[in-house]
């Protein structure tokens, strides 16, 4: 695919106006439907407020901005879909409504033209089952804020050629973000690997081991994370995080490392959704409630090396099942949730017998299947391997 490639997003929310805007800065003309006049008239109005500040500050010219505005139409029907080589699905995340809307897409588009869904954590098996022509469908999942974030994750579904795959990577590609090719599973890399980084620090909080604001600074200082756990949470907003939660949870099977919080959800039954509500884990109306960190030294390496032991193990499986590759799992989580590293980059230099010892002491302590190390740590520290000094395929 080249820029004469015209691109449609099936929705006009955040993620759809957002992967919009990255098409269209890639020269790219771009059609954005949404059925409400309504939504429209808010993405183009958010488009146009983003868009304008970049100039104020500097960043974009205001013939750049124009030449992004010029290249996409707002539109409220698909017919204008029948010109694309490639439309992106970007709705609310509802299996029944994805189905809908994918068959409605299939029945304008060419037969050249490729299917993709921005879904976050929905099977594309389930998705592809509404189309006639499966073998040109996949999953091209954005981060948010998409024209920011450089990572996408792309997901072959079990029908989609392989053809497919590689020209929508060479397209993602040339628009400057980095792709991690992964495996059809609840939560994909990022969404799989990052719960431990909620849910560890949720069940240490309920514990009594350490306050919100000591584990958040743990995180932070001790760890070198741009946001504490607690703080994303809010941020993120806690309905929406307890939601995905539970996605994966239930998805695989109920496995108890995936198991949502209680706190959580009385934190959502309260209406304590984080900053859109004004109270999540912290106070936004009212920062002097907010209680201070704890800062012990011991302490809080204590937390940040039992979250971390969690999330190289969830990393560690990541490879074991064949989801995804060493490099593309660690690319996945630096650019698709600002980690400040890869987390197999990170085992190797603390030491996979460090993370093995860590998380089976965690499950003598709890007798959990949550703790259970990885069988691929356990395979490593025998070997006296590291995940860097060649590649495998984690057997």
């Amino acid at each position: 695919m080249n820029q004469d490639v015209k691109i449609g997003i099936a929705g006009a929310g955040t993620m759809g106006t957002g992967i919009a805007q990255v098409a269209a800065t890639n020269g790219h003309k771009v059609y954005l439907y949404d059925p409400y006049e309504e939504q429209l008239d808010t993405s183009d109005n958010e488009l146009r407020r983003i868009l304008n500040r970049q100039i104020k500050k500097e960043r974009m010219t205001r013939e750049q901005v124009d030449g992004i505005l010029d290249r996409i139409d707002f539109v409220n029907h698909m017919s204008p879909f029948k010109e694309c080589g490639l439309i992106i699905e970007a709705i609310v995340e509802d299996l029944q409504e994805k189905q809908d809307l994918l068959s409605r897409v299939e029945g304008m588009v060419s037969k050249q033209c490729i299917i993709g869904t921005n879904t976050s954590s929905l099977s594309i098996a389930a998705l592809s089952s509404a189309l006639k022509k499966p073998e040109r469908f996949l999953g091209i999942h954005f981060f948010n804020p998409a024209p920011l974030m450089k990572l996408v994750e792309l997901i072959p579904g079990l029908n989609t050629d392989d053809s497919i795959l590689t020209e929508s990577e060479e397209l993602i590609d040339a628009w400057d973000k980095i792709t991690a090719i992964s495996k059809d599973t609840p939560g994909f890399i990022v969404n799989r690997v990052a719960r431990p980084f909620y849910g560890e620090s949720l069940r240490i909080y309920e514990e009594g081991f350490a306050d919100v604001p000591t584990i958040d600074w743990a995180i932070k200082e001790l760890g070198g994370f741009k946001m504490g756990p607690f703080e994303l949470m809010d941020l993120i907003g806690n309905d929406v995080n307890y939601k995905v939660t539970e996605t994966v949870f239930e998805a695989f099977y109920f496995d108890p490392r995936f198991r949502p919080s209680f706190i959580q959800k009385r934190m959502i039954e309260a209406n304590f959704l984080g900053r859109k509500t004004g109270r999540g884990f912290y106070h936004y109306d009212d920062p002097s409630k907010n209680s201070k960190p704890v800062k012990d030294l011991q302490h809080g390496e204590k937390i940040l090396d039992r979250i971390l032991a969690m999330l190289i193990n969830e990393a560690s499986d990541a490879v074991y099942m064949n989801i995804a590759t060493v490099e593309d799992v660690d690319h996945a989580m630096v650019n698709g949730v600002n980690y400040p590293k890869g987390l197999l980059e990170w085992a190797d230099e603390i030491g996979i017998k460090n993370v093995l010892d860590q998380m089976t002491a965690l499950q003598v302590e709890y007798r959990e299947d949550r703790y259970r190390p990885n069988p691929l740590l356990k395979k490593m520290v025998r070997e006296e391997r590291t995940f860097y000094e060649r590649s495998f395929n984690g057997k």
